[in-house]
């Protein structure tokens, strides 16, 4: 399962924080049921338009990882959930906008690691047909 968020109308204020990111994915993990094998890695960018700067941020979990990339200047951050484990979607979501204090967000479900969650209903599929789906082909 892959949650992805783009979150509008949040706290500038956390966002700019490296230890409030920092925070959130050191026990986001554990709220929605996933195991978390890493210690967060939070950094500060600073692009070339000034309100380009943001924090990002990430933590391998068990079953995949979440990401985190803030925009304070927008007030816009984008954060991915992705794990080859079912998790109740609309909690994080809910845990998400109260965290980040998001008045509106546009989000997406999609299933992922399906075929692999169960190896023996794979689908055959030739070398010919992969680079057919590879290259946008067929």
């Amino acid at each position: 399962m892959h949650l992805l968020i783009d979150g509008f109308g949040g706290d500038g204020e956390k966002m700019k924080d490296e230890e409030f990111v920092y925070n959130f994915l050191d026990v986001f993990p554990s709220e929605i049921g996933m195991n978390k094998i890493s210690e967060p890695h939070v950094t500060t960018y600073h692009g070339p338009k000034e309100e380009d700067w943001g924090v990002s941020g990430f933590v391998l979990i068990a079953e995949s990882h979440i990401s985190v990339h803030t925009f304070p200047e927008r007030a816009y951050v984008n954060i991915d959930v992705f794990s080859c484990k079912d998790f109740d979607n609309e909690q994080a979501l809910a845990r998400i906008m109260e965290r980040f204090s998001l008045d509106q967000t546009k989000h997406w479900v999609i299933g992922r690691g399906l075929d692999y969650s169960r190896p023996k209903s794979r689908i055959p599929v030739s070398r010919g047909q992969a680079k057919a789906v590879l290259s946008g082909a067929g």
